[in-house]
Parts: C-alpha cells; structure tokens; sequence
C-alpha cells in the first residue's frame, strides 16, 4: 500500500468524515455580506441548473450559495430545462455545479458518459461566446466525467479522479502567501475588504486549464489524483496521476464572454454530514475567506474588470 492509499484508509475511518449520501445543505447558515454590489434582487440574473441529474441544487445542497447570491443583490432561479437558446436567453450567469449522466445518478462507478448532449455543448459554446458567462463546477469522480466534455469546449482537460495532497484525502488551502492562490482581479477584489488571501477546498478533482485561461487556484508539487473505477473505494492498485501544477479553479475570457471553472463544489456551500452534523464548506473557520471569494468570482463573471 503506497503511503497516499495509507493515509486515505485512515482518514475514511476517522469519525466525521463525509461520504457524499451525508452531505446536506446547512439551513443554519446565514450568509453575511456588508456591502452588496445590487439592491436586492436588482442584480444580474443567475440560472441554476437542474436539468442534468445534479447533485448541488438551489433548493438542495446549494441552498446556501444561491443564498449568499441573493444576499449581495443577485437575482437567482434554477432551470429544469435542457440548455438551448431560448432557455439562456436573459441569463447573465449559467451555473452549472455536479450535473451527471442519468447513468450516474445513482452509480458512481465507471463509466461516466456525458451529462450534456451535443448539441447543449454547441449552444453553451455559442452563448458564452457571444457575451454570456459559465461557471462550471465539477467536484470528485465521477463528476469530472460527466463533465469532461462541456470542459473541453472550452480547452480545460480534467481529471477523472479524487484530488489528494499529503497527508491524504481532505482539507485543500490555497494560499497567496505560497502562490497556490494566484494574482487576479477576483482575488486582489474591489479594495483591501474584499481581497483574498487564502480559500479552502473540500477534495474535489484537478484538471489542466487551457493556455490562455488564468489558474486560481494550484495544486502543489506532491498533489496526486487518485482514480478509483467506483467513488470512495480505494486500494493498493487504485491509479495515482501527479497534478503538480494543475489547477482547481481558473478563468478564461472566450469571445466576448467569460468562464469559471472549479474542480470542487462544497467550497462554494454551507454542508453538514454524518450524524454529527459536522460542517464542511463556507460555515468552517478555514473557509473564512470563501464567501468573499465567491462574490468576487461572479462579480468577474459579469464584467468587473481585470
């Protein structure tokens, strides 16, 4: 057993840790944003999808984030419909967060299809770059292959995989003090309140952004993406592929449009998990900065400038 695969036994072991059937939406979280950039509900429009078997929804585990949205002005709602012309038109920001193939719904394991069809890919490609903005979150297997395809329209290459950095499987801090959280409008924000000196991550997935997009967020030397055929079940013959230098979050400009790509979703929530209810995303002291983080990411989105 290499000494990544010990680590994660133990940590799969530890009282409190979060298999994904735990995770549910923190309804005690209270998002507190001092100074809104919109009156409420006189911001830009963002649409959650909910038409491709998610598993982060705006009713559901993403309660908190489509909470934090409206609290700083946006108008949010979520869309049940297949992504077409019509159905984006007067979108500002289409949120897409662990969308799966129907296979997947229920089955983690390989192999994970496509949540979109062609033809979706065609429009979502069409639209951003014709103005509109994507963010796009696809956590750990089998996310990321559900989500591969959309990712690559736009040249971002994913890992299939859980990302892991010694001692093992958990808690990811970017930090700007180590050039893991890089230099960028979203994190130098609109003056010292809003900038962002560290975010934290939950696992998730890494991938490879395409040449001309800006990585955020970057993974260590020693990280490893750890690629089971089944989600949570891992062993001495379970794939490691080194993600050195990849990324978990990065942004691009695509015509006249913009992308936000992240390979981790609790990070932009408020979960409890387990019978505890211990917390996990934006309602724990190391993500103090996430919901900062958060708002300036949308702000980018819609055009605040670089």
């Amino acid at each position: 057993m290499n000494r990544t695969t010990l680590a994660l036994m133990v940590l799969f072991t530890a009282p409190g840790f979060h298999v994904a059937a735990q995770q549910r939406a923190d309804t005690g979280f209270e998002p507190d944003v001092p100074a809104p950039r919109w009156s409420p509900g006189q911001g830009p429009r963002a649409a959650v999808d909910e038409a491709h078997h998610n598993f982060h929804t705006a009713d559901g585990r993403y309660r908190p984030f489509v909470e934090l949205l409206r609290a700083d002005g946006w108008n949010v709602d979520s869309s049940s419909q297949p992504f077409t012309a019509a159905a984006l038109d007067g979108v500002d920001v289409l949120i897409v967060a662990n969308a799966l193939n129907e296979r997947n719904a229920q089955d983690w394991s390989l192999p994970t299809p496509s949540a979109f069809t062609d033809e979706e890919i065609a429009v979502v490609l069409s639209w951003v770059r014709e103005g509109g903005a994507l963010l796009l979150i696809a956590d750990h297997m089998p996310m990321p292959g559900a989500a591969e395809a959309l990712g690559r329209a736009f040249g971002f290459e994913m890992r299939n995989g859980f990302a892991a950095e010694p001692p093992g499987l958990g808690t990811i801090v970017f930090r700007r003090a180590d050039g893991t959280l890089t230099e960028h409008a979203i994190t130098a924000g609109r003056g010292e309140a809003a900038r962002i000196d560290s975010v934290a991550t939950f696992v998730g997935q890494g991938f490879k952004p395409p040449e001309d997009a800006h990585p955020l967020l970057v993974f260590r030397g020693s990280a490893v993406s750890l690629e089971p055929d089944t989600a949570w079940q891992f062993h001495d013959a379970t794939p490691e592929v080194d993600l050195g230098g990849w990324s978990q979050g990065a942004v691009l400009q695509a015509g006249r449009g913009r992308v936000a790509v992240f390979g981790e979703a609790a990070a932009f929530t408020a979960q409890v998990g387990g019978p505890d209810g211990a917390p996990m995303g934006l309602n724990t002291p190391v993500a103090a900065q996430n919901a900062r983080f958060i708002l300036n990411v949308m702000a980018w989105l819609v055009g605040e400038p670089d």
